[in-house]
């Protein structure tokens, strides 16, 4: 789940607000958990299995690795984003968005403090049941129905509709209300669609192409230590490029795959290079989502950068080592 993960940030943001974080705290638990689930990713079928596949293996070589990979990866970062919430919770000024404090909590926070809390009633908690219920059954959809957004999109307004006649809300209020909340969202949905667009011209303009065969080229016969960092650098360099998991997998696994072979290593270590590199700059590509998370919550971009610049480094080593690893150790 990536995309997926947009619907969450309006209903958890209030959250990690009034429990005295910042904004950047709860995109950072959300986005970072996708993102590093996704970069060491074990049985991912959108990345390591259709890599596995190109690569001409099984996604079960280099399993084990990336599994623990995956393991010291989340400790890292849980670490990391702790240690920067308990400092904006112990002195709100420490925040890089402080700036911008009371303009996020109006925002998100607009009825928090109203003293008439309603009674939560049977028909409210039914309403709570039916809108997690929609979160399994989209996973379900995506997972084992090939469903994508059209469905997601389709599931989400029906629950909506559902959930509407259940409050007993009368039509133009709940029309009102779904215009306005889709409002905050166009934003957001501009940003997506100009990211896109770039992901496009560099696919049909065969940019990606170029790039891909001027890398292969280049570790052509490399020293394999060598070979390993660059080919992770590589990989970074097409992930800012591609930054779809299975796109990237299906245009450079066929190409770069069998060079492992001329260096004397397995092909697993290329589907691993694949994921780390380009999972780490998911971190800050803007031709991916971080944008359009930012644009959620009116976080500059910059600010990101500044919060996130020294845990991509952390995880960059970190990723190193596990392909030295993955590589020398048998």
């Amino acid at each position: 789940m990536a995309e997926e993960t947009i619907a969450l940030y309006p209903i958890l943001i209030p959250v990690f607000i009034a429990a005295g974080y910042d904004a950047l705290v709860c995109i950072a638990a959300i986005y970072m958990g996708s993102s590093i689930g996704t970069m060491f990713s074990t049985v991912n079928p959108f990345a390591s299995v259709i890599a596995s596949n190109a690569a001409g293996i099984t996604f079960t070589e280099g399993l084990t690795i990336r599994f623990i990979g995956l393991l010291i990866a989340v400790i890292i970062t849980i670490v990391y984003i702790v240690k920067y919430a308990n400092k904006v919770k112990k002195d709100a000024t420490m925040s890089l968005i402080y700036s911008q404090k009371q303009e996020i909590e109006e925002k998100f926070l607009k009825d928090y403090y109203n003293k008439d809390v309603p009674e939560f009633t049977l028909r409210r908690k039914l309403m709570l049941i039916i809108f997690g219920l929609a979160f399994v059954v989209m996973i379900w959809g995506v997972s084992s129905q090939d469903w994508w957004f059209t469905e997601m999109t389709t599931l989400f307004l029906a629950v909506s509709l559902i959930i509407a006649l259940i409050s007993g809300m009368q039509e133009k209020e709940f029309v009102n209300k779904f215009i306005s909340g889709a409002s905050e969202l166009v934003g957001v949905a501009l940003i997506i669609g100009v990211a896109r667009g770039i992901n496009l011209i560099l696919d049909k303009g065969l940019i990606s192409d170029t790039i891909l065969y001027a890398a292969s080229k280049l570790v052509e016969g490399m020293n394999p230590v060598v070979f390993v960092i660059v080919i992770l650098i590589i990989f970074i360099v097409l992930g800012f490029f591609i930054p779809s998991s299975s796109g990237l997998a299906v245009l450079s696994m066929p190409i770069i795959a069998p060079l492992a072979d001329s260096v004397g290593l397995s092909r697993d270590i290329i589907v691993s290079a694949y994921q780390y590199g380009q999972g780490l700059i998911a971190f800050i590509t803007p031709t991916g989502l971080i944008l359009a998370t930012l644009g959620l919550v009116d976080v500059t971009y910059d600010k990101w950068l500044k919060f996130v610049i020294r845990l991509m480094g952390y995880i960059g080593g970190f990723a190193i080592i596990m392909l030295l690893i993955q590589a020398f150790v048998r």
